[in-house]
């Protein structure tokens, strides 16, 4: 069942293409939006459709280092996503003030989100555990 996996692959091509054809609003700003929520609703996804309990605490995989590096990993990631929205309706709303700093911003924090998510991706591949009928 690595249909998350490919999922979010498939979800990080599409953020890739926004980010190239950022002067498409109508195809950028719905895409990472879509992009954003798809990264919130993933745990939750998850975590009621795995056994963690059994993983995390029975197998003591909740002191690994992985584990808590795929973890880092998102909060930094949702971190990024706060700080982007914030920084993209500064531009969309700019009133009297220059908006080139902002685009500048929302860039570099364009490129970091895109790396994190990465290393998000593949820590989670790295994590992934075949789901077994038994």
């Amino acid at each position: 069942m690595a249909g998350p996996f490919y999922f979010a692959v498939a979800t990080y091509v599409l953020m890739l293409a926004a980010f190239y054809w950022h002067r498409v609003r109508l195809f950028h700003i719905p895409v990472m939006v879509s992009v954003m929520l798809f990264d919130l609703l993933m745990p939750v996804y998850l975590v009621l459709t795995r056994d963690w309990q059994r993983r995390l605490l029975e197998e003591g995989d909740i002191l690994s280092f992985g584990v808590w590096m795929h973890f880092g990993l998102i909060i930094t990631l949702y971190v990024l996503y706060a700080i982007q929205v914030h920084t993209a309706l500064g531009v969309l709303r700019p009133g009297d003030r220059d908006v080139a700093p902002l685009r500048r911003d929302h860039r570099a924090q364009g490129v970091g989100i895109l790396l994190a998510r990465a290393l998000v991706i593949v820590t989670g591949a790295v994590l992934f555990e075949p789901v077994t009928d038994s």
